[in-house]
This record gives C-alpha cells, structure tokens and sequence, in this order.
C-alpha cells in the first residue's frame, strides 16, 4: 500500500515539476534572447515608460472600480436567496467565457448607439484612455466577482448574524462585521483585476485602439514593437509585464489568500 501511494504522489510530482520546467523554460528563453544593455534602451524609451506609467495607473483605477462593484456583488451571490440566481451568477461569468476581441466590439457597439452616445457626451470613452480602463475593468470585474463570492462564501455568517440580534441592521452587520473579516479577500480580488487588466489586450485593441503616447499600454506596446519589427523591444516589455505580474502574485500570497 505504501508502496503504490508513493508512486501515486510521484507520478504527480513528476506531472507537476514536467509542467513547472516547460513555464521556467519558456520564460528563460525569453529571457536570454536580449542582453541586459538592449533590455534598459528598450525599457528606457520614451514611448515604453509612457505605456508602463499609463497601464499602472488604468489598472490601479479598474481594478478599484472592479472591487467596488464586487463585494456587493459578491455577497448577494453568496447569501442572497432569490429566484433566477443561477442565472445571474451564469451572466455574470460571460466576460470570462467571451473571446476578449468579441469584448471590445461590444463596447465599441454599444457606444454607436443612442444611450452610447448620450454616455460619450459627458465622457469620452472610444479611443481614450477613459476606454482603456473601462475594457480593462469590463474583465477584470468578473474575476473579481468570483473571488469575492468564494470569499464571503467561506467566511461564517453567524459573527453577523450576533451583530444583527445587538441591534444592527443588516447594512450596518456587513460594514462592521462583514467587510473587516474579508479585508485579504477583497486584497486578493483587487490584485487578480489588477493582473487580469495588466494582460488585457484584445478589448483595448478593439475599444480603445493603440495610438503611441495616448492610448498605449504594454500589451500594446508589444504588438507595437512587433508590428515594426522590434523584437527585443516586444522582448523587454513581455519581461516587464512577467516581473509585475509575478509581484502581484507574491503580493497575494504573502497577504495569505490562494487565488
């Protein structure tokens, strides 16, 4: 018996480190096709620190807004009881499931169309930085949701319910109660939209286009330097964009939620 639970535990141990080396390989080849001098002239550019200042703050600013919509979200879908939430929770994962171009031609759509337009007039989203971070947050708001459901899903309702019978109303139970208990979840929800924005091409492509010095975010960036032939400049930022993902992943894991 023990000896085939150990050949059981190998043979997934072999699966999983098979897996982890192709990653480190991929990665590492990436990483030695540029030299560290070619790396900092690509990074050092002008048009590359506009996009990185650019995609750090429209991801700060989708992310928050994704939170915001995620924890009310988040907690109907977890102790709400009504009819017809199967198919809410099933509508709220299509962002999730929709290829991300088909994303930012709905966007770009709906802004054509009469309630669109109305929305145009008072702020400008097609092809501006506005629309950068509303196609960053139209995905990185369903991850969020899901975490933030998972989160209140797992944290006991009873501590509220005490706060309820004490006097509280319920609005009153969630903010004293409630939201102080998932304070690492809503962490992690903020840094999964935040990292989901980062990697977000298709719908800004589409919705917010890629015009150099004002609508240029890294993933741009790195069709943009490859349209023109500047393969270890697509290089350096690819590296880029590696090195902030992978602090947004340490960042959650130190804050002691699995993502």
């Amino acid at each position: 018996m023990k000896a085939r639970l150990s050949t059981f535990w190998i043979g997934l141990a072999v699966v999983t480190g098979l897996y982890l080396a192709f990653l480190v390989a991929l990665i590492g080849a990436t990483a030695t096709y540029t030299s560290p001098h070619h790396l900092w002239a690509a990074l050092n550019s002008p048009e590359i620190r506009y996009s990185t200042g650019l995609s750090i703050v429209t991801c700060t600013a989708s992310a928050l807004l994704a939170l915001l919509l995620a924890v009310p979200v988040g907690y109907l879908l977890s102790r709400g009881r009504f009819p017809g939430k199967e198919w809410l929770d099933a509508a709220l994962d299509i962002p999730i499931v929709l290829p991300p171009m088909v994303v930012g031609l709905c966007l770009l759509i709906f802004f054509q169309t009469g309630a669109g337009q109305l929305i145009e007039r008072a702020i400008p989203f097609t092809y501006t930085v506005y629309g950068v971070v509303l196609a960053q947050f139209v995905i990185g708001v369903a991850f969020a949701v899901r975490t933030m459901r998972g989160v209140f899903d797992h944290l006991s309702s009873r501590p509220e319910d005490v706060a309820m019978t004490l006097g509280c109303s319920r609005g009153q139970a969630v903010w004293l109660v409630t939201l102080p208990a998932a304070r690492r979840g809503m962490f992690a929800a903020f840094s999964i939209a935040w990292a989901r924005s980062l990697g977000e091409f298709g719908p800004i492509l589409v919705f917010a286009g890629a015009t150099r010095m004002k609508t240029e975010v890294l993933p741009t960036s790195v069709f943009i330097e490859l349209s023109v032939g500047r393969l270890e400049a697509a290089v350096a930022v690819s590296l880029l964009m590696v090195a902030l993902a992978l602090v947004v992943l340490v960042a959650v894991r130190l804050a002691g939620e699995k993502l």
